[in-house]
């Protein structure tokens, strides 16, 4: 039997509306049966391989899956109130980099105790929202040494992570179910390419030689979309905690809680390694006290 996602009454929310019947095989509403999640992604760090930054060597990709329902009634109108209390309005879009660097609109975060205030409740709300949180790390120094500067990391980390949002929407019983993924806008070239990488990914070049239910859509962060902004806040924290990993990083540690893990939900922010955050190259093991090899990048990667 096909399985069959949600659909959702617009005007309540206390009980879902299931799909009265099933649509007939290969018609157009068999074609347009939904999973009941959404995805956003977002990267931190370029994917170039001719040159690496010596602070930040690595390319992190992160897909943030949520649950429509959930992302619909809770984070939304949480995100909103946040926008409506600090802006007065709800245009303004939520940036690592402008917020980290107290920019534009976030100039006023240069005044300590609002700082504080303010990212204490966006932690609030990032700690409420039940997403799913997938990432791959591309350290650029090893995978140019190993594989060639012609590599491409986004394209690398697109083709693990997508393998990772199927074993989950398996789990869920939801594989068999289109599911957008959502990507922010890059440029007309760039785009073009990943979407072919994208299609060609979900055609059947995967580990499983599967078809994957995918699409991908591509929004200008204009747009406001809340799930990219979530999405473009937890990349650099990831990508940070695998490049100094001994240093204090609370943003990571509250994300522990959201990658997709062995032993579902009940054992979250353990068994999330190799599953939920994937390390590209695959790392050799080390000792405890042996640095990450991103902290210290050659200049040229073919170099060694």
């Amino acid at each position: 039997m096909t399985p069959q996602g949600t659909q959702y009454a617009l005007f309540e929310s206390a009980e879902s509306m299931p799909v009265e019947q099933q649509a007939p095989t290969g018609s157009v509403a068999d074609a347009s049966r939904f999973s009941d999640y959404v995805v956003y992604v977002d990267e931190s760090g370029d994917h170039s391989l001719a040159h690496l930054d010596p602070d930040y060597p690595v390319f992190v990709l992160a897909l943030c899956v949520f649950h429509k329902r959930h992302y619909v009634e809770k984070i939304i109108p949480a995100v909103e109130k946040l926008k409506f209390n600090y802006f007065g309005h709800d245009s303004v879009v939520l940036h690592e980099h402008e917020i980290r660097k107290q920019k534009g609109e976030f100039a006023f975060l240069s005044h300590k105790p609002t700082r504080t205030e303010f990212m204490d409740r966006l932690s609030s709300i990032m700690e409420a929202s039940n997403f799913i949180l997938m990432a791959c790390v591309v350290d650029k120094a090893r995978l140019g040494r190993n594989e060639g500067t012609g590599s491409n990391p986004y394209h690398i980390a697109l083709g693990i992570c997508l393998e990772v949002l199927r074993e989950f929407l398996a789990e869920k019983g939801q594989d068999q179910l289109q599911t957008h993924v959502v990507v922010e806008c890059r440029g007309k070239k760039e785009d073009a390419e990943l979407e072919l990488e994208f299609r060609r990914i979900c055609d059947g070049e995967n580990s499983g030689n599967l078809q994957l239910p995918f699409n991908v859509i591509f929004a200008d962060k204009k747009t406001n979309l809340t799930g990219l902004q979530l999405a473009d806040l937890v990349a650099r924290p990831v990508g940070l905690n695998y490049i100094r990993p001994g240093q204090v990083n609370q943003a990571f540690e509250l994300l522990k809680k959201k990658f997709f893990c062995d032993g579902g939900r009940g054992l979250v922010g353990q068994g999330y390694e190799n599953v939920g955050l994937k390390i590209y190259p695959a790392q050799k093991a080390k000792s405890p006290d042996e640095p990450t090899e991103a902290v210290a990048p050659t200049g040229n990667p073919q170099s060694t």
